[in-house]
Order: structure tokens, then sequence, then C-alpha cells
């Protein structure tokens, strides 16, 4: 009988290609993480999958090459123009444009802060005593030029004649920089500080020079803008060295305001600040304490603020104050009252009514413009003692290189510290030095427009004025006599020598005019979806599928890399070859003295003999069966 542990040859081979299977099986279960073998299984899979648009046209139809090579130009074609699209669209996102909103409030106003000067610096009796010098060369000047013989009373020349020897600084300081008049052709060859604009033949202005003697021409167009240029360069230079020119100054308030009501209210000392301008005079700001700011509840004439002023020009300095009046500015709390670049004049006999229309410009700041919220983070150190406005900040940097640049200060901005107001007795040649820099200034290279930047919040009042006769006719001389009889002076001149002055608010409304973002995250979102919903017809997981794409041809790229670098590592020699100068005497003998060689030990397993083939044959069969 055979034994059970045997069996046939094709049992045995079924079995065993049972188990190759089962390890084929095995080796092909997917793992916890799988990467493709190649690009183009990697390739294929994803353009058989994906949920991108025209994807599929790639791979399926491989026997037509024309198709495959019509949708592959189409597919990336398309591809491009989208991400055209996009770089359009981040183009514009990144230009951070905005959306002007214009917003109409109704609400109680504050009413602003308003500045009045009397356009006289000081009273002439009082400052005579220092002009007096700086009026006679005037005088002589005048007369040089233009043939016109000033009129000043006998007095003052024998007044001018004892102060010879304390006004030879002054005379020296005039002589250097001399008033002319000239021909064009026979002028001399000096470079002018400003341009030409007359037509005349003649040119005039003052010489400038250095110390050493670096001289140019400050040249004007009209002889009476030269002429009181030069006058109130020198007069500065007589106010730096007066040590008590404060003490000229008048701030009384009754003999320049004749009569004050708010509001259907009389006005006290209270409800007004008081400062002097070098040029301006006496000038008298209502509504600045921030504590107990003027609220208008209606519009109208008769909610606002009504002045009645002086203008008499009885003791006005001749040669300085050219202009009849006072001078008025609207302007924000906190802020300073710069009259020469946002007041004007009102007009003696003259009833000024002035409407206002309040604005709030409120910018985006950051990445949305080039404004400041309170003016820290400008490079420009600020001498006033106010908040930051952008001409706060112009002023202050012309006055910080005029410090720098002439070393000492204009006399008509405020003094840094450590500094000192330009003298000529001092700092003989500041005049050339202010007025070079001054030309750098307006051209803007100073870099101070470039450095002031505007506030992301403020405040700005429209004015429209009207004008009419005040008092009329009938009713001037009693109107004249009261304010006599009130003020205890006698208004000598009469029309000319008062002024009245309405400000009031037009409308209750105010605008406020605002910015806005015009293309938000959410809208860069939303257009960058719009695109490639257009181009590909997909959503926010066929984006997540590219990146999966490239995330997988990432990982195949270092795979590769890794087994190509394997591989170089089996094929390089295991050491370096035997060198001729070793001893083979001992090879045999080395092994035995090192560490025991690790062999490798490979089972060549084969295919199980037949069976049968084990028989024994012939007698052998026989002698077998008959010992069993």
């Amino acid at each position: 009988s055979v034994k059970a542990g045997k069996m046939p040859e094709g049992e045995k081979m079924r079995q065993c290609k049972q188990e190759e299977e089962q390890q084929q099986k095995e080796e092909k279960r997917e793992g916890l993480i799988e990467f493709y073998s190649s690009y183009q299984e990697l390739f294929q899979f994803f353009c058989s999958n994906t949920t991108i648009h025209g994807a599929i046209r790639l791979v399926c139809s491989k026997k037509n090459k024309m198709k495959t090579a019509f949708w592959s130009v189409l597919f990336f074609l398309t591809f491009g123009l989208m991400y055209w699209q996009f770089g359009i669209l981040y183009r514009e996102y990144f230009s951070y444009p905005v959306n002007l909103n214009l917003n109409l409030n109704s609400d109680r106003l504050t009413f602003p802060a308003v500045t009045l000067c009397t356009l006289n610096p000081y009273r002439y009796s009082a400052i005579r005593k220092q002009l007096d010098k700086l009026d006679q060369i005037t005088h002589q000047t005048l007369l040089d030029l233009y043939d016109y013989n000033m009129s000043l009373p006998r007095s003052d020349w024998s007044t001018l004649s004892t102060q010879r020897r304390s006004s030879r600084s002054l005379l020296h300081h005039v002589q250097r920089h001399p008033l002319r008049r000239q021909k064009r052709d026979k002028l001399v060859n000096l470079p002018e500080n400003s341009p030409s604009v007359d037509k005349n033949d003649w040119k005039i202005g003052f010489v400038l020079c250095s110390e050493n003697n670096d001289c140019f021409h400050q040249a004007y167009s009209s002889g009476v803008d030269a002429v009181r240029e030069w006058y109130s360069f020198h007069y500065i230079n007589i106010l730096a060295q007066v040590p008590d020119a404060k003490a000229l100054d008048e701030s009384d308030f009754e003999n320049f305001i004749y009569a004050c009501r708010f509001n259907e209210a009389t006005c006290d000392k209270a409800n007004y600040t008081h400062f002097h301008h070098p040029l301006y005079g006496n000038c008298y700001t209502f509504n600045d304490n921030s504590s107990s700011v003027w609220t208008s509840s209606l519009p109208g004439i008769n909610n606002g603020l009504s002045l009645v002023v002086r203008t008499e020009q009885n003791d006005f300095i001749p040669l300085l104050s050219t202009v009849t009046g006072a001078r008025v500015m609207v302007h924000d709390q906190n802020e300073p009252a710069f009259m020469d670049d946002g007041g004007f004049n009102v007009r003696p006999g003259i009833e000024t009514s002035i409407s206002m229309r309040k604005e709030m410009t409120v910018r985006l700041g950051g990445s949305y413009s080039d404004c400041t919220e309170d003016g820290s983070d400008v490079p420009v150190q600020n001498l006033y003692s106010s908040r930051y406005t952008e001409q706060v900040c112009i002023r202050s940097c012309f006055q910080l290189n005029m410090v720098e640049r002439c070393g000492c200060a204009y006399y008509f901005y405020p003094l840094p510290d450590g500094a000192e107001y330009c003298d000529y007795t001092k700092h003989t040649a500041w005049g050339y030095c202010y007025y070079k820099l001054l030309a750098e200034f307006k051209a803007d290279v100073l870099g101070c427009f470039r450095k002031c930047r505007k506030p992301c919040k403020m405040t700005e009042y429209q004015l429209s004025a009207g004008y009419s006769r005040w008092p009329s006719a009938v009713s001037e001389d009693w109107v004249f006599y009261m304010l006599s009889q009130q003020n205890k002076y006698n208004i000598t001149s009469k029309r000319n020598g008062v002024a009245k002055v309405n400000i009031f608010f037009e409308e209750w409304n105010y605008k406020t005019n605002g910015e806005s973002p015009a293309f938000t995250v959410v809208t860069l979102l939303s257009q960058l979806g719009n695109q490639w919903s257009l181009w590909f017809g997909s959503s926010v997981l066929s984006v997540m599928e590219l990146a999966e794409l490239v995330l997988d041809f990432i990982a195949i790229t270092f795979i590769l890399a890794f087994r190509w670098f394997r591989s170089r590592q089996k094929l390089s020699p295991p050491g370096p070859p035997p060198n001729s100068q070793d001893n083979t005497a001992f090879q045999d003998e080395a092994p035995a003295l090192s560490a025991p060689h690790r062999f490798t030990v490979e089972a060549v397993v084969t295919t199980l003999p037949s069976y049968n083939s084990l028989e024994p044959h012939g007698p052998s069969r026989d002698g077998e069966m008959g010992h069993e």
C-alpha cells in the first residue's frame, strides 16, 4: 500500500500555485500609505478620477493621438487663461482700492473756533523808536529809486540824527542787502532766486550775500511787493534784537472788539484766548476752549457768532500794514490759526456774513492710504502745542531745517529747544540762507511735503461770504454814536472805522466723506471661485485634488531619488583594490585573527520530485514486496 503522506504530483503543483497566488494577493493589498510607482501611473490615475472638466480627455483617447494632442493644448491653454485672470484679480486686490462713502448727518453741531486779527502788529507810536533808522533808510531808498518823497514828521528826523551811532549795525546790514531797481541790460550778472514774471524792462529786488560773498538777486515782479518784503526782512531783524518785544504787545480786547454775541447771548472774556502775530498783530480766538465749546442747535445768522470790530488805521505802521480792516479765520479746536494760509480779510464799513458747511473726512489707514492717525509715526518733531495737522508738520519741518542749515530759527515759527531766533548781529548771512532754503522748500527739495502726511481724520469748513453796507446811510449816525458811548472812544472816521462779521452754519446737516475697502478678501475669494468655475466647472474639492497631485508628485520624486541612490551604493565596490605593496603571504592567516566572517546561506527550493521515480525497478521491487 502507498503511505498516507504521499500526494500525487499534480496535487502538489496546484497547492504551490495557490500559495503563490495568495502571496501575490497579500503583496497587492493596499497599505496605510501607498505611492505610485511612476509618473505615468500618477498622471493616469489623476486624469481618470479627478472632478476637473476636460482632464479625462487626456487619457481616454490614447488610440487617437490627434484628439489627445488637441485636448492637451486646449486643457493647458484654458489653465493658462484662468491663471492670467487670477493675476489680474490679485493685482487689483493688492492695489487696495477704496470706495468713497458720502453720509449726510443731522445733529447738534459743534461750533468751530474763530480767530480775528487786527492786521497791525504794533502801534506805530509804541515801536517808532526801534523803526526810526529803518524808516529813514526806506525813505531814502524810495526817493532814489522812484523819486518818491515819503512824508515823515520833522520830529522823527531829529530823533534819527541822535541815534546814528546806535544804528550803525543796522545801516551796515542794509548796505549789505540793498534794494535795487535797474534795467535788465544793466543788471549785475547775479543769479536770481525767483523766476521773472514781469514784462517790463525794469527789475526790482534786493541782493543777499553769504559770508563768503556768494550773492544772488531776490527779484519781484511788483515794486510794492519788493519794498514790503525788503522792509519785512529788516523788520524781523529788529524784532529779534528787542528783548522786550512782548511788552509792546497790546491785548486790549475792548479796544478792538466793540460787540460780541453768540446764539443771542453776550460773549465774555472766558470765551476767547489771545496771541500775537508778528505781521497780523493781536489775534483773538473764540471758542478755543476744549472743555466748554459752543454748540449750535439751529442754523441761521441769529444762531451764530456776531462781532463788531474796530478797523481804524490811525496808528498803523505805514510800510508794513498795507491792508485795512481785519483778518478772520475759521478752524477746528486745538488747531493753530495759520492766518496767511486759511484766513481772509474783512472790509471796513461792510457787514460780512460768512455761512459755513461742515465736512468731515475719514480715510482708511494702513495699506489703503498714506495717512497718519496722530502724527506719532511722522519723522518730524511737532513744534506747536497743538494736535497734528499737515500744516503744523510742514512748518515744523521748515523750522527744523532752518536751525540745522542756518544756525538760527525763523522769527515767525516756534522756537525749537536749544535754538535762538535769527539776528543779523549774530548771524550776518541768515537772510541769504533763509531765502535759499525757502526756494528749496517750495521745490520740495527738503522733502517736507513727502514726510508730512495727511491725517486720517480731519474736519473742514466750506465757507461762503456775503457783503452788505453797514450801517446804512440813514442809521449810521445813531449807530456810531452808540458805539462811541459804549466803548468810550470817539469814532471819527465813521464808516472806515468799524466792521461787522457774522459767522453761522448754513444748514443743520453736515457731510462725512468716508472710505471703505472696495476689494476685500471675501470679494477676492468669490472672484477666484467664479473664474475657477467658469474655466473648469469645479469646486474647492477640485483645488484639493490639484494640491494632492502636487504632493504626490513631490513624494514620488523623493522615492525615485532614494531608490536611485540606493542602487548606486549597491553597485559601488566594497573596498579599495589591494595595493602592490601589500604583503600577501599572510592573507590566509589574517581572517583567523580577525572577527569571524558573516556568511549568507541561500536555500534553493526546487520542486519536489515525483514519488513514482523513487520506487525500485525489477527485482528490487519484488524483494521489497516479499519482505513485507
